[in-house]
């Protein structure tokens, strides 16, 4: 299975960049590289006939520019470039056609670990041809060995390559976007380590050992201190190592498989269930105390050393109630990329250790704890039956990737509901499990408990005749019935991608497409809370809709990923996508959100055709504030849909510039529109080289969709009705604007 996600996401980069005109590779070098030392990486572009595509260097357009991680770009390396002196931008253009190879040497990290590792690189570049530009981003990843025995080596400048320098006025592609939700992450991971402290393995221990490092050497609080604080050290080298031994198994190849893939799901299910077993007292689980006397005796040695391998000792002797802390955060990081693992690990063990550290400063407040007792047991007991239910979750991501059918959501649901309701019946007394004995008196924390665990099983019994759960819906799975006859009357075709765009074609509307997966949270939650949603259920039911799901071991799903990464490039789930009946993209959506108003936002604007009566775009002036559409009441109106880089846009300016000044008085408008990045901040100066006589307006990415902006300069004109009437993509001649305007007069 790693083999195949391997395959999968070694071969994305083969179907990249059809709309951005260039398929990049990129080829590492294959000879093994020590840390801190520098590697080179051959990153080849097949250019589209037709297109050409600036080098690294180009004073014109936008140039090739590379960004590497982990890791530093020492230098960018290219052949000689074509040369052309484009008089619009009084500057020489460099460029490649048909293919450009670039070498980029890049110097490791002086810590990096030995083994396989993985680089990213990501690309931004831009491709024109007479008529049109397009700027283009790409990301890949290049395997290399690193091996601290390998030679230093020099790579020299080949024959017919020069260093390339960016020129002063180019900006370098940006970081690529963080990972959303490392906040919530991190707060939970630092919370489970807090929340251990409260097991029944930890607990009991927190007195003996405080008592061991507070004594050690002197005795003086400084030095107790010191100790608690290579003490605390130990906890997070073991839970740390970890997190780093997942990622290297795991790998940070085949993400998505993996939060897919039967394998990974049954064998989390299996850990689980066998944890909340030897929590309920089926069975102990323990570290061979071989290795426990070793490290105590050693331990027993005193200094930091002793105190470094006690924390070791502590951990390993603990794990038995640790362990399925442990087993949800990595089940939850593994397959959000390589850093979660490490990082969340990192985090728990400081949740951990931390009360260790703050009772070595203040030790009076041991005295203050209370004493284990029966509550502790209980703790134990109502950690197996929960643990017991959240194996459920992945047994049901196992029994839906697998299409199985056996864990309906009925049958998911009457599970949850005895073991929240066991827990809760437990707590009160009426089951009889280690911690609860016969006469003893019942607290007040005891009996809230227990009423929250009976509360939560009964609000779950309206889920087992179809009714919503809120965002529990996100967990439990959808059965093939349910999803055949939803509750919100939308009728879903199932993975018949063809049959919805024909269909299109016959009943003149749009396809919406929901890239889906069986064992996908976040899908789950969006169909449950999103798209149910009236005002959302309303809008989609004038759309042909179609779910493709990407994460099935069937070939179905496998035909709907290549056909997410082949058009969209990105393998993203949920991924929401809007088509006109001959495949040309609309709009588009990633991820969930819980904001139903920019859900809306996002289907409303297809819903809206730019050429209905007075849907002039919507754009906000350069000097700021909105543009006026009621003033073009009864005008022509010419829109220009321009940026910056587009050499193509800049040589229309002129014949622009000349028939505004000969129609401005007849009723004729002109609006330039500029759509890229950073605008604002861009457009001003270049004006002032490149002057337009006429409106000039800033756009958004919700406008290149709504438009459907895939290559610039678009130009529109409506009559004075407000209808467009002609529509030209790609560079347009003063002749061919002419007639367009005394057409629409």
């Amino acid at each position: 299975m790693r083999f195949v996600a391997a395959l999968f996401f070694a071969l994305a980069s083969a179907f990249a960049q059809g709309q951005q005109h260039a398929e990049w590779r990129l080829q590492p070098d294959s000879a093994p590289a020590r840390p801190g030392s520098t590697i080179r990486i051959r990153a080849e572009a097949k250019i589209d006939a037709g297109w050409h595509l600036y080098s690294a260097s180009s004073a014109a357009g936008i140039p090739a520019t590379f960004q590497v991680s982990p890791g530093t770009l020492v230098r960018v390396l290219q052949p000689a470039p074509k040369r052309a002196f484009d008089p619009t931008l009084n500057a020489e253009a460099e460029f490649y056609e048909g293919e450009a190879v670039f070498l980029l040497d890049v110097k490791l990290p002086a810590g990096a670990t030995a083994g396989p590792t993985t680089l990213s690189v990501n690309v931004r570049y831009q491709t024109c041809n007479d008529t049109s530009c397009v700027a283009g981003k790409w990301a890949g990843t290049a395997a290399i060995a690193i091996d601290s025995a390998a030679p230093a080596r020099a790579f020299d400048i080949p024959a017919g390559y020069r260093e390339a320098h960016v020129p002063p006025t180019s900006s370098a592609a940006g970081p690529p976007p963080a990972s959303e939700g490392w906040g919530a992450f991190l707060l939970v991971a630092f919370g489970l380590g807090l929340a251990c402290i409260f097991t029944p393995c930890v607990f009991p221990m927190i007195p003996i050992t405080m008592s061991y490092f507070l004594n050690q050497q002197s005795g003086e609080k400084r030095d107790g201190v010191k100790q608690a604080v290579v003490f605390c050290l130990g906890i997070i080298v073991l839970f740390s190592a970890l997190g780093l031994l997942a990622t290297l198994l795991l790998g940070p190849v085949g993400v998505k498989q993996l939060g897919s893939s039967p394998w990974v799901n049954g064998f989390i299910t299996v850990l689980f269930i066998t944890f909340s077993l030897s929590l309920l007292g089926a069975f102990e689980i323990t570290v061979p105390s071989a290795i426990l006397t070793r490290l105590n005796q050693s331990s027993g040695k005193g200094g930091f050393a002793g105190t470094l391998l006690m924390g070791l000792t502590f951990a390993l002797s603990s794990f038995a109630c640790v362990g399925p802390f442990v087993g949800t955060l990595l089940a939850a990081s593994v397959t959000e990329g390589r850093a979660r693992p490490t990082v969340g690990m990192v985090t728990f063990a400081t949740g951990l250790a931390l009360p260790f550290f703050f009772l070595a400063l203040f030790p009076s407040y041991l005295k203050r704890l209370p004493r284990s007792g029966g509550w502790l047991a209980r703790v134990k007991v109502v950690m197996g039956f929960v643990i017991l239910a959240f194996s459920l979750k992945y047994l049901a991501s196992l029994d839906q990737v697998l299409q199985w059918g056996f864990l309906t959501r009925g049958r998911f649901l009457a599970a949850w509901i005895v073991l929240f309701a066991m827990a809760g019946l437990y707590l009160l007394g009426f089951l009889r499990l280690e911690g609860v004995k016969q006469d003893e008196n019942m607290g007040l924390g005891r009996l809230l408990t227990g009423m929250l665990f009976l509360i939560l099983a009964l609000s779950l019994w309206p889920g087992m005749s179809g009714g919503k759960l809120g965002s529990l819906d996100a967990f439990v799975p959808m059965s093939i019935a349910e999803s055949s006859a939803p509750s919100d009357g939308l009728i879903w075709m199932k993975d018949k991608y063809r049959e919805a765009l024909d269909r299109a074609r016959r009943e003149n509307k749009l396809v919406f497409i929901d890239f889906t997966g069986y064992a996908c949270t976040n899908c789950h939650w969006m169909r449950a809370n999103m798209l149910a949603r009236p005002e959302i259920a309303a809008v989609l039911k004038n759309f042909i809709l179609v779910e493709l799901y990407t994460d099935g071991t069937d070939a179905a799903s496998q035909a709907n990923s290549k056909l997410q990464l082949e058009k969209f490039n990105t393998v993203a789930e949920p991924y929401y996508v809007i088509l006109d009946a001959n495949e040309k993209l609309v709009a588009k959506f990633e991820g969930l959100t819980r904001d139903s108003a920019q859900f809306l936002a996002f289907l409303n604007q297809a819903q809206a055709p730019p050429d209905a009566a007075g849907g002039y775009p919507q754009a906000t002036l350069l000097e700021g504030g909105p543009l006026s559409t009621a003033s073009l009441a009864g005008k022509v109106v010419v829109v220009n849909f321009w940026a910056t880089y587009c050499i193509p846009c800049i040589g229309e300016f002129p014949f622009f510039n000349k028939l505004y000044h000969q129609f401005s008085s007849q009723g004729v408008a002109f609006i330039g529109i500029a759509v890229e990045d950073d605008a604002a901040a861009k457009v001003p100066a270049f004006l002032k080289k490149h002057p337009i006589d006429y409106t000039v307006a800033l756009g958004s990415d919700a406008l290149m969709q709504q438009y459907r902006l895939d290559a610039l300069p678009v130009t529109l004109v409506y009559n004075q009705a407000g209808k467009q009437v002609k529509r030209f993509d790609g560079s347009i001649t003063e002749p061919e604007l002419l007639a367009a305007i005394q057409q629409a007069r």
